[in-house]
């Protein structure tokens, strides 16, 4: 038996009714009009199976646990604490019998292409457990925001499209000056220092954005920055926690898990799309990220939610 997704408030809503899957696992979000988030106040007390969306979730139990598997780590999310679940990831929810979660679908499509998301991204890549102890600077900051676009998505105030776009800008910039204020980017460099490589490596993440379909090299990449390449990799080693080679391939299945989504494209296309050499080694190294091929990922057949009128 499901239980319906309801939202918070009964003012200007768009009413959601019962959630239905079908077989498969790309889950197609529908967002509403001139809106890139979709919110619900969530009481289904079923089980999801392994599936993914190109959207970033996010999920906020307000009474009772919520459990989440994301690529294979094993999150218990307690009322209070945040998930972050990253766009592409492979996860699956299990939920208890009695609870309720809000529920955050984010469409990053219109934020990925401002200057410096870029990094932000790259601390996206993995899932995000957000509680008090983990994040103690920032949790109030990034629960606050949470619930402003909440409160205004569900009471849909004039303007409120722009608001929830500021704030997801907002809740971004945080996370990501959380980030490199937990990893002191580059504290062994003088402070006067500090910004112009920190300025640097968000040049180098967005070039490999713009340019991540040609082949370039390491050697490439740090003469252009003016570093020799050992000193450029331990640099972005410490700035991205990737290495050079492993971020290329990061960025370049990240494109790959978006054009999948894609019917009309081929494996081929979307192994050249993406920037690999060959098919084989899109193959590869796909497996080796997302502990499945890309037609298995793909899967024929979709998993999607379906909200009532």
């Amino acid at each position: 038996m499901l239980a319906k997704n309801i939202d918070f408030f009964s003012v200007n809503n768009d009413f959601s009714g019962e959630r239905t899957i079908a077989d498969g696992k790309h889950e197609l979000v529908e967002h509403l009009e001139s809106c890139a988030i979709r919110i619900w106040y969530n009481t289904q007390n079923t089980c999801f199976d392994t599936h993914w969306h190109n959207d970033i979730e996010i999920i906020m139990p307000v009474e009772n646990w919520y459990d989440a598997v994301v690529d294979e780590q094993y999150f218990h999310v307690e009322p209070g604490d945040i998930i972050i679940i990253p766009s592409g990831a492979l996860h699956s929810l299990t939920a208890p019998d009695t609870g309720m979660r809000f529920v955050f679908l984010l469409d990053i499509a219109s934020i990925a292409s401002i200057h410096g998301f870029a990094e932000v991204e790259a601390r996206l890549s993995s899932p995000l457990h957000v509680t008090k102890s983990a994040f103690p600077y920032v949790y109030d900051d990034i629960h606050s925001i949470l619930m402003q676009i909440r409160d205004e998505y569900f009471c849909k105030k004039p303007f409120y499209e722009l608001t929830i776009f500021s704030l997801l800008l907002n809740m971004f910039v945080t996370i990501g000056r959380n980030h490199l204020n937990n990893i002191e980017a580059f504290s062994n460099t003088r402070i006067y220092k500090q910004q112009e490589y920190t300025d640097k490596f968000n040049n180098v993440l967005e070039y490999i954005d713009e340019h991540y379909m040609e082949d370039f090299t390491l050697e490439d990449v740090a003469a252009a920055v003016g570093f020799s390449k050992y000193h450029f990799s331990r640099l972005f080693k410490q700035y991205t926690g990737f290495t050079f080679c492993s971020y290329i391939c990061h960025r370049r299945i990240k494109v790959a898990e978006k054009l999948l989504a894609q019917p009309d494209l081929s494996i081929t296309e979307i192994a050249m799309k993406a920037g690999f050499p060959s098919i084989s080694t899109f193959n590869r190294v796909f497996r080796q990220q997302k502990n499945c091929s890309p037609t298995e990922y793909r899967d024929k057949n979709r998993l999607r939610h379906f909200y009532g009128d």
